[in-house]
């Protein structure tokens, strides 16, 4: 495989050598208009539009050109996920502009192209562990959850009778055999489908997987149609360090838009009867962090964003040379609003893509994160569901060094000392203060369980591939001279005159409840798009460039897509719930045209 020059020019296809002047590259404002009007899917990018999907795409593997030596997974017209970018870029390492004239991959493509095509099968839409940033030579990777029985089984009937097995997730006969649908083996299938998924996580060196769902397994209609790790009966995945931190999906946002847009105080409501993932963490994870996580549920939308992304930064941040997994259902929610805001806040430190500017590591993560993976922002603004406005705007509550990556390398490097105390100690002491948030309280019920061992033999074919995650390591390194046991927070549900409640700006009208804790955060009058005024206080240079990014998403935003109402839904009775009962077990993808 060519070297990231060689990858981008491949992307280009025959117009680059054309005689013609190459069409101007998309600004942000192109990309957002382009994002508002339809869905990206990977096969109708030859069709209308797809000239601005193609330089969508190109400008992205320039981008990652700028400070990275890659590889690319083909995914030309969605052969092996219908919503996953055309041209997949494996991150491999860091790289200088001479040093990617001398590029040599560290990875067999074909064979790894190989593992996805077998892998794919085992996640929910086909949406397999795909790496999409690299720091400090570990893979932060993002996938959908686990594919249950009834989309395995559903999924492959549906391909055999309405076209011919070719649909865009599923097209490699070889993983799912007429032999093995006959059988109705389940064990024999998910030992085979999940053996691969786990090699691919293996081939990544991926150890820590981060599930974001509030469901233990995703029901519709009665019928589970996706699972996760932390519910496989085999125990499958038990040689992985596996963290439960349920967050609430995208239906939870339209809360924050019927709140004009604030978050600060706005609580989900864990009661609700399909909520029944508790959040588990293991201990060693926990300790150094200095968050009372038994208190998950009364964290509103702010607390809970800022909390997971601290245990996040500091898995990717730790002396462990593992990769991270992030996922929740389908991988296009949740899981991009949290590798977005990994992404902006590592570039933020200078960890990462260091020669970008604000526009351009914004056009990167609004491109490649968010839409080239198949975020379906035109049914999401239709509900009101504006989880993406959400990320982009919450980057105000991330400026401070307490989520800063190089905060911990800086204490690393210190030499010891005998006493005194640093300004950073000082304001530390100073937050203890104001209330511990170390000391566990009475209210909740500590459970440790030892992780399960690897229970439930399975046998699937060997893939001779060495891992790349060693390798990519050793890179890092070159140029930069038993399961644990968890702990489960079970708190109890709060009497209804104990619930939190915010008093003015009115009440919300939906399952959640609010607080009236932030209420000094609130500003009559001030709109989400009001892009902030420049401080005459001195900024820290992390908090100069998420205000600069986010001031660019703010202006973009207002002159594209702006701050829009719903609409009501356009499924009729009868038609829209056996199109949401097909869309619900994976048997077809949500069409632009409907939405």
């Amino acid at each position: 495989m060519a070297g990231a020059r060689a990858a981008a020019a491949a992307s280009g296809g025959p117009s680059a050598s054309s005689g013609n002047q190459p069409p101007q590259e998309p600004g942000l404002g192109e990309l957002l208009e382009e994002f508002s009007r339809t869905q990206y899917r990977a096969k109708d990018c030859s069709g209308t539009g797809g000239s601005k999907v193609e330089r969508i795409e190109k400008r992205c593997l320039e981008l990652f050109g700028r400070d990275y030596c890659y590889s690319v997974i083909q995914n030309v017209n969605g052969d092996i996920c219908g919503h996953y970018p055309q041209h997949i870029v494996f991150l491999e390492y860091e790289s200088s502009e001479k040093e990617k004239d001398t590029f040599q991959s560290t990875v067999q493509v074909s064979k790894l192209q190989d593992l996805v095509n077998r892998s794919k099968t085992a996640r929910c839409r086909g949406r397999f562990v795909c790496p999409v940033i690299l720091f400090k030579g570990k893979h932060i990777c993002r996938s959908a959850t686990l594919a249950g029985w009834g989309e395995l089984y559903g999924r492959t009937g549906y391909n055999y009778i309405f076209s011919g097995g070719a649909d865009d997730a599923w097209a490699d006969s070889e993983d799912i055999t007429e032999e093995d649908c006959a059988l109705r083996s389940d064990t024999h299938l998910f030992d085979k489908v999940r053996g691969y998924d786990i090699k691919l996580l293996r081939y990544l060196s991926v150890k820590y997987i981060c599930d974001l769902m509030v469901e233990n397994k995703k029901v519709k209609f009665g019928m589970n149609v996706t699972s996760s790790e932390k519910v496989d009966k085999a125990q499958r995945y038990a040689d992985f360090t596996l963290l439960s931190i349920p967050y609430p999906g995208c239906e939870f946002f339209k809360e924050y838009k019927d709140r004009d847009y604030m978050a600060e105080g706005l609580i989900f409501n864990w009661k609700q009867d399909y909520v029944d993932a508790p959040l588990s963490i293991p201990d060693f994870l926990t300790c150094s962090l200095n968050i009372d996580w038994s208190q998950y549920q009364s964290w509103d939308l702010v607390q809970q964003t800022q909390n997971y992304l601290k245990l996040l930064l500091s898995i990717i941040n730790s002396d462990d040379d593992s990769g991270l997994l992030v996922h929740c259902i389908s991988g296009w929610d949740r899981t991009p609003l949290f590798i977005s805001l990994l992404r902006l806040s590592l570039w933020a430190d200078g960890l990462i893509h260091t020669s970008l500017r604000p526009a351009e590591i914004l056009y990167l993560t609004v491109a490649y994160d968010w839409f080239l993976f198949g975020h379906m922002l035109v049914d999401r603004l239709s509900k009101g569901e504006e989880i993406f406005f959400f990320c982009f705007n919450f980057l105000k509550h991330i400026i401070s060094e307490e989520f800063s990556a190089l905060k911990t390398q800086r204490r690393k490097s210190l030499p010891a000392r005998d006493a005194g105390f640093t300004l950073e100690d000082i304001c530390m002491l100073r937050r203890k203060d104001r209330g511990s948030t170390t000391s566990l309280g009475s209210d909740f019920s500590l459970v440790m369980e030892s992780s399960p061992g690897a229970a439930g033999s399975f046998t699937y074919e060997a893939v001779e591939l060495l891992p790349a995650g060693a390798q990519t390591q050793a890179a890092w390194r070159k140029s930069h001279s038993s399961s644990p046991q968890s702990v489960l927070w079970n708190r109890p549900q709060l009497s209804e005159d104990r619930l939190p409640s915010h008093q003015g700006l009115g009440e919300a009208k939906s399952s959640s409840s609010s607080s009236s804790n932030h209420s000094d955060f609130f500003r009559m009058g001030s709109s989400p798009l009001e892009v902030p005024k420049p401080r005459l206080a001195a900024l820290s240079e992390r908090e100069t460039r998420l205000q600069e990014v986010r001031s660019a998403f703010l202006a973009a935003y207002s002159s594209t897509v702006g701050l829009r109402a719903a609409a009501p839904s356009p499924s009729g009775a009868i038609g829209g719930l056996l199109e949401q009962f097909v869309r619900g077990v994976g048997l077809r993808g949500t069409s632009s045209s409907t939405l």
